[in-house]
């Protein structure tokens, strides 16, 4: 039995991709939806906060058993620990008193903090270039 591999691409336009397709350049960003890519190059932090494969930052919000409100930071690579100071330090300068409880879970990549921060911490980390 002989194999063709020119039949394949019939099949080929039927299989979903993985990944949505990088996004067009744009000579002006932000977008009329408020998107914005990374910058580039990265920056040179200790930490990277790695976009969703919807291109988006992973930052969300979180309702847990109780009514308890918070916010979710995924997708951390590298020095997790900075990354929670750094937010630490910015939550603490915009409400102007101590910081929300904060929990990093290193196994999973991700950081909670109580309260709904979602739109200021994706803010902030897009000028950091993320």
């Amino acid at each position: 039995m002989v194999e063709s591999t020119e039949d394949y691409k019939w099949v080929e336009r039927l299989i979903p991709p993985t990944r949505v397709p990088e996004p067009p350049k744009h000579e002006h960003y932000p977008t009329p939806s408020g998107w914005s890519p990374p910058r580039d190059p990265p920056p040179e932090l200790p930490y990277f906060v790695r976009r969703s494969r919807m291109h988006n930052i992973p930052v969300y919000t979180d309702i847990t058993t109780g009514n308890r409100k918070m916010t979710l930071i995924r997708k951390i690579e590298g020095d997790i620990w900075a990354l929670e100071g750094e937010v630490k330090e910015f939550l603490a300068q915009l409400l102007g008193k101590t910081p929300p409880p904060t929990q990093v879970n290193e196994l999973t990549s991700t950081i909670r903090i109580k309260g709904y921060f979602d739109a200021e911490i994706k803010a902030w980390l897009l000028d950091k270039g993320f």
